[in-house]
């Protein structure tokens, strides 16, 4: 079975193919994406009217672009999959318009998926794929959650932030220290040459006999220290650095403890991580040898697809469809769910 995914929940246009192979992980064909982060830098942060905008004149050349790299032609896609929720509404609209209406045209069925499922499921298309079960740190801009997962369509939430996510306490730290749109890469860069003991910051919820997570005081710490080394304009290039790497470091101790946490607490020995934040180095290599120290393995996406894009999402969609977890539909009306909890079993 051939399926053509479609991303457009956030900031980036992503469209893939993959193929269905019998007993084996599908295989990707083709991975197309556009950015949005060269617009949106102006504004700070992402501006949803533009992006909704953008994301119609993006799909239709980046449809056709996936189609010529992998080889095939659209009347031979079987099912067509795209992004439902969670999401900004605007956004969502435009990838499941298009993926339903080309659909229609071309009289094949169609799925929605969630855009949190692609992340989770995305590290199958690694080099080193998981097995189930695993539990599955989600972590990204908008959502920090650990997940137990056992088979495809059952997730059980075992705890997620009561307030910021961990990539928003990226992103809003580092916007503080001065640093532009999109911050929390730059300040992970940023972090690699500094001290990450030179300032003790809180590290929230750490020692919580729960697995919730909690980030908001994180960045009003940060804020605080801005202000007594005299405010954003004072902060010279090593105290920017010192601070970059003192506020990754307890962003990284919390999603370690927690993550560790949880596999103890289900016996799992696979640990999965997906979702922007997992392309951060530091995460990687703490993760990876707290992990085998309890005996677990860790599975990452590749690093191109730890932003959002549409390989995961054909993916996702693919996967549900071999477990015989969901059904295509031939039913053109469509409806998004900006607002869409994964910690379901679905059926």
């Amino acid at each position: 079975m051939l399926i053509l995914g479609i991303e457009s929940s956030c900031d980036e246009t992503g469209v893939a193919l993959v193929r269905t192979r019998e007993a084996a992980v599908p295989e990707l064909l083709s991975h197309t994406l556009h950015s949005q982060i060269a617009m949106h830098q102006a504004y700070g942060g992402v501006v949803p009217e533009l992006a909704s905008r953008d994301h119609i004149q993006r799909v239709i050349p980046l449809t056709r672009a996936a189609v010529e790299q992998a080889g095939v032609s659209l009347a031979e896609v079987d099912c067509i999959a795209y992004t439902q929720g969670p999401g900004l509404a605007g956004a969502l609209l435009v990838g499941a318009g298009v993926a339903c209406a080309l659909a229609a045209a071309l009289g094949k069925p169609t799925l929605g998926v969630h855009h949190l499922e692609g992340h989770l499921l995305s590290p199958f298309l690694s080099i080193d794929p998981p097995e189930f079960p695993f539990v599955a740190l989600l972590v990204s801009g908008g959502h920090t959650q650990l997940m137990a997962v056992r088979e495809v369509g059952s997730y059980e939430l075992l705890g997620e932030t009561i307030d910021d996510a961990a990539g928003e306490a990226f992103d809003k730290s580092a916007k503080l220290l001065g640093l532009p749109y999109p911050g929390g890469a730059r300040l992970s860069q940023l972090a690699a040459h500094g001290n990450p003991k030179a300032y003790a910051l809180p590290r929230p919820l750490l020692h919580s006999k729960d697995l919730e997570f909690s980030f908001a005081g994180l960045k009003t710490a940060v804020l605080t220290q801005v202000n007594k080394l005299g405010g954003m304009a004072a902060l010279h290039a090593a105290q920017r650095k010192d601070l970059a790497a003192s506020t990754q470091a307890a962003i990284v101790d919390v999603l370690l403890a927690k993550s560790l946490a949880a596999i103890k607490q289900t016996g799992m020995k696979r640990l999965v991580v997906a979702g922007g934040v997992g392309a951060n180095a530091s995460l990687r290599e703490r993760l990876s040898a707290g992990a085998a120290k309890l005996g677990a393995r860790v599975h990452y996406p590749e690093l191109a697809l730890c932003t959002d894009n549409g390989a995961m999402i054909a993916l996702a969609a693919a996967m549900r469809l071999q477990s015989g977890k969901a059904q295509a539909s031939c039913d053109y009306a469509f409806s998004v769910k900006p607002r869409w909890p994964l910690g379901f079993e679905s059926s």
